[in-house]
């Protein structure tokens, strides 16, 4: 019996927020963070901007909700390939709940994904809905998290000539 393919993501995240005086007051440092991941472009972040973040940039929630969003699309696709129905356009409207609690810590209590699909004219649109269950069960970011990840899909058949 062999062993399980094992995948390791490494990254080099750098706070560069030090104001002078490092973190010797609350007030006076900045939040903002760089991710270096080899051959990708550096992704610049920062706390949510109710923790004094910088609100032009991610957060890790946003990062978070993100994560899962494109976990979720990447797998619909794929069992929709293997499934041979044509999406011909997806964008989802997803959101996450955190909630913080009185001693500063928090968590989230779920996300939803309000998946958008567009599948080619004469596409099984029940078997593409249907698909969006097993692509939930699939995906490995929302198999790794301790809170409800629910699906909300719409899918209808393409226009004649959309998304050609």
């Amino acid at each position: 019996m062999g062993t399980s393919p094992t995948h390791r993501y490494r990254l080099t995240l750098s706070w560069e927020g030090n104001q002078g005086t490092g973190t010797s007051s609350y007030l006076h440092y900045g939040r903002q963070y760089r991710v270096r991941v080899p051959g990708k472009a550096d992704l610049t972040g920062s706390a949510d901007p109710a923790f004094r973040g910088d609100a032009r940039l991610h957060n890790p929630e946003d990062l978070l909700v993100a994560a899962l969003s494109g976990c979720h699309m990447l797998s619909y696709l794929a069992l929709c390939a293997r499934a041979k129905l044509s999406v011909l356009a997806y964008t989802d409207e997803a959101e996450g709940v955190m909630v913080v609690r009185p001693d500063g810590g928090g968590s989230f209590q779920e996300v939803v994904l309000h998946p958008r699909v567009v599948v080619a004219p004469g596409s099984d649109v029940a078997l593409a809905t249907a698909l969006h269950e097993k692509a939930g069960e699939q995906c490995f970011i929302a198999a790794s998290v301790n809170f409800p990840v629910r699906h909300v899909p719409e899918v209808r058949l393409a226009t004649e000539g959309e998304g050609r």
